[in-house]
């Protein structure tokens, strides 16, 4: 992911609430990573989502933080925060527990690219555990990020 960004000259912003940064530590674990990587937001509560990327309250009210709603407006946020050209958000439900309406293991993304439309998708990881779950998001945020780069060849 990091070449194909560097390739490209894209730096990238991230938006962590129940990853809680995991995605920016896989990617700055790798030498270099700082002429790609621009910045990370962990907003694990909703008054961060608010205060740091601009989620509107009132979205959060309506459809709670984990909704693709929220997950929108948390990659736009750090696009627009950042000055970057590429921004992945994930928020979700790693457990344990859940509801019936949010169950354990649904994780919502957002993927914000500079004069593109927002992408917002679902995946129901399942009941898998917190450190399961977890992992899952930041791999599959990391694959949307490399797919948005090959998008871009």
């Amino acid at each position: 992911m990091l070449e194909a960004a560097r390739a490209r000259g894209v730096r990238v912003a991230l938006a962590e609430s129940c990853t809680g940064g995991m995605i920016a530590a896989a990617l700055t674990d790798i030498p270099g990573s700082s002429d790609v990587v621009e910045r990370g937001f962990v907003t694990y509560s909703n008054a961060a989502k608010v205060e740091m990327l601009g989620v509107r309250a009132a979205t959060l009210e309506a459809v709670g933080a984990v909704s693709e709603e929220v997950a929108r407006e948390m990659a736009e946020g750090a696009l627009a925060h950042s000055g970057t050209e590429l921004a992945v958000s994930v928020t979700g439900i790693a457990g344990p527990g859940g509801s019936e309406f949010k169950p354990e293991g649904r994780v919502c993304f957002g993927l914000a690219q500079a004069g593109a439309e927002t992408v917002v998708e679902t995946v129901e990881f399942g009941p898998r555990g917190r450190g399961a779950v977890r992992a899952a998001a930041r791999d599959h945020a990391l694959g949307m990020l490399l797919g948005a780069l090959a998008g871009a060849a």
